[in-house]
């Protein structure tokens, strides 16, 4: 990997609110799905109730509702809630939501689950196990290893007008990487570091199993999108 030092994870730069996490929220509307939409209506009956953790500014959320899915977005930012529209919102830590309901489907994106912190990955998937209903679904996000293991700086894709870059990668310790994306659209540039925790199949089938669910399959070629369900 490509060492870049003073790399400091959780923050952002560029125009517009810039959450604590370092989202730019005038980027993340720029962005469109890609593909998420697709990969829930394989799985969650139509129709369905969803409880999306980590909403952002609606991206997935609004194609969801357009296919007929009740949605309830969950985000810690209100820049991006205001955002949302069509589904019910709670601005929360994911961590912390207690709605007293379970959902036919619990979404886990933005590769969340790959947080440096095992207690908040056991608070993130604790949250979604005490949501979903006994016969329903959790569909996750993540990295798959051999992904993780292949960033490195220089490294860039598009989306529409947007170019998306992988601008410094830093192996701080085994497994454990900062880095920071490089987003770009016209004139406008925006920057956002985040830490991100290596996760082998073993390991996240572990932690699923922690909060008393079971990795059932992968849901993409891919591998980013994993199917886990109650394990009870």
């Amino acid at each position: 990997m490509c060492r870049y030092m003073g790399i400091t994870p959780n923050s952002g730069t560029g125009s517009g609110a810039i959450t604590r996490d370092g989202s730019a929220v005038e980027f993340y509307r720029l962005m469109r799905p890609d593909g998420e939409p697709e990969v829930v209506a394989g799985v969650v009956p139509a129709g369905g109730s969803i409880l999306e953790f980590g909403s952002g500014v609606g991206r997935v959320t609004h194609p969801l509702v357009e296919l007929g899915y009740r949605l309830v977005a969950v985000d810690e930012s209100a820049e991006m809630l205001a955002h949302v529209r069509g589904a019910e919102t709670v601005r929360a830590r994911v961590q912390e939501v207690r709605l007293d309901r379970r959902f036919d489907a619990v979404m886990l994106a933005s590769q969340l689950v790959q947080t440096a912190d095992e207690r908040d990955r056991r608070g993130l998937l604790d949250a979604c196990a005490r949501h979903v209903a006994p016969d329903g679904s959790v569909l996750i996000q993540w990295i798959p290893p051999e992904r993780h293991d292949a960033w490195q700086a220089g490294q860039s894709r598009t989306d529409g007008d947007l170019t998306i870059e992988m601008a410094a990668v830093e192996e701080v310790s085994p497994g454990l990487v900062n880095a920071t994306m490089r987003c770009v659209y016209g004139d406008r540039v925006w920057t956002q570091s985040f830490a991100s925790r290596r996760l082998s199949d073993e390991e996240l089938a572990d932690a699923l199993a922690l909060s008393g669910l079971r990795l059932e399959r992968f849901l993409t070629e891919d591998r980013t999108w994993v199917l886990a369900v109650p394990a009870g």
